[in-house]
């Protein structure tokens, strides 16, 4: 369940250029902050529809920035972008802002407690390594897949004990190896969980959205009961009346609205339609004015013509 929930519009940084905002939203959404008591870490998620258009975890590093008075914004460095949210009021930037800093002070204290119990973890293993920091032991480290427990049983039983000094270095590559894909598996089992952990919060919003309206429902079908009772009783006729008389003056408030909507609709229309003849005449006039143009150039090269030709006639006449 969400621990705390508004509705916003969402954002995100345009990633090419860095500057611009590009919304991921047509319209608002809802925002929530969850608590995942397995990793014990706080999150911010937001869904459109099926599609999870925010899914960051609040660290102790993060800062959100009110930019305006509805308009508020952080970066999330592990999903490389930076989400803004656009409020319908500045109450709801607040409000969602003092959750941000109540939950990244809380995943602080988290933060610390889990460094100190990996602390007192680790010493022991220190300890016996010698001063080597190991990482905590997991079931899956422990055990390993299958190619994993068969390949040191084959060094180790491939190993002639005589010549402990010629098979050092085969030993030393497969430990190497082993190693390499027990951090392989570690991240991947790391990103099933984080996967998994997505898909059980997006079927929680699903189911949350679900009971909102179920309960919608119950309440539409209890106010149509609650008009319906009050029509049909007879005792209260002033009080039916009264509130028929309401919904009545209701109704032609929002028809006068409607009209108004309409007629604004329709000059709208009118002022595209200008603005299409307009255009209309504008491309007729610069098509006549290329025409001109065109007739003013040939008439030029004609009179560039006949000025040359005059030249020509006055040289002839005086050499004659």
């Amino acid at each position: 369940q969400p621990i705390f929930s508004t509705r916003a519009h969402v954002f995100q940084i345009d990633p090419n250029t860095k500057k611009n905002w590009v919304p991921t939203s047509k319209h608002a959404v809802t925002v929530s902050y969850f608590y995942d008591s397995t990793r014990n870490v706080y999150r911010i998620i937001s869904l459109d529809g099926s599609k999870a258009i925010i899914n960051s975890t609040i660290t102790p590093n993060m800062t959100f920035t009110k930019t305006s008075q509805k308009f508020g914004q952080w970066a999330d460095s592990r999903a490389n972008t930076v989400y803004g949210l656009g409020f319908s009021s500045e109450h709801h930037l607040s409000k969602f802002a003092e959750k941000f800093q109540e939950f990244k002070e809380a995943a602080r204290i988290a933060k610390e407690k889990s460094h100190e119990k990996m602390e007192l973890t680790s010493t022991p293993s220190q300890e016996s390594a010698g001063g080597d920091i190991q990482s905590p032991l997991t079931p899956e480290s422990i055990n390993g897949t299958d190619d994993e427990r068969v390949m040191p049983e084959v060094t180790q039983n491939s190993e002639p004990r005589a010549e402990p000094t010629q098979n050092a270095l085969p030993f030393t590559h497969s430990s190497t190896i082993s190693k390499h894909w027990e951090a392989e598996l570690a991240t991947l089992k790391g990103n099933n969980a984080k996967l998994t952990a997505a898909l059980l919060e997006s079927t929680a919003n699903v189911k949350q959205w679900k009971q909102q309206l179920a309960a919608y429902q119950e309440e539409a079908e209890r106010l149509h009961k609650r008009v319906t009772e009050l029509e049909c009783v007879s005792s209260q006729p002033n009080e039916v009346h009264t509130q028929k008389t309401e919904l009545n003056q209701t109704i032609q408030e929002l028809e006068s609205t409607l009209k108004k909507k309409e007629e604004e609709i329709e000059r709208l229309k009118q002022e595209i339609n200008s603005a299409r003849e307009l255009q209309a005449q504008r491309n007729s006039l610069t098509q006549k004015l290329q025409e001109v143009e065109i007739r003013n150039k040939d008439l030029e090269g004609q009179l560039s013509d006949l000025e040359q030709r005059l030249e020509k006639s006055q040289n002839e006449q005086e050499a004659f």
